[in-house]
């Protein structure tokens, strides 16, 4: 059941859109930003205040990559694989987060902080390789960049 703060948040960006179905995407942001990801009970709560099928719904949650359908860690990191951050070091930054974490893509570390995922592309091409740790992006990184990067986070 969708809480009170997410009905809110949601019915207010009904106000900004023609049509219900064109709030979907933000409706799903909304849920994921209080819980993290987007459960089964969550799409069909969507469904509801939105008047789509849950599949509609469902459609949309897994089309865009940043909507998790799965739970994640407190910080999601998204290491670009894209051909020029692989040409750039790519590989290397790969294996140091799987010493660092214990743990390979779509997996989260077991104190729940960090959840490793491939990322097509961050758009940072000319300064490459790249990784995002939630909203902050890290350019021309190097394996040994990543221990205090991830001091950041809590």
């Amino acid at each position: 059941m969708l809480s009170a703060i997410e009905i809110e948040k949601i019915t207010h960006e009904l106000q900004q859109v023609p049509v219900k179905k064109a709030a979907c995407i933000e409706a799903l942001k909304i849920v994921q930003q209080e819980r993290r990801w987007i459960s089964d009970e969550s799409v069909a709560d969507i469904a509801v205040i939105l008047e789509m099928s849950t599949a509609e719904v469902d459609s949309v949650a897994t089309f865009y990559n940043l909507i998790f359908r799965q739970p994640v860690g407190r910080h999601v990191i998204l290491l670009c694989d894209s051909i020029s951050c692989y040409v750039m070091g790519y590989t290397g930054l790969r294996q140091r987060l799987n010493e660092i974490l214990l743990i390979g893509y779509g997996q989260t570390t077991p104190d729940e902080r960090f959840t490793l995922l491939p990322n097509a592309c961050l758009g940072t091409c000319d300064h490459a390789p790249a990784l995002m740790i939630d909203d902050d992006l890290y350019r021309d990184i190097q394996p040994g960049d990543l221990e205090q990067i991830l001091e950041k986070y809590h």
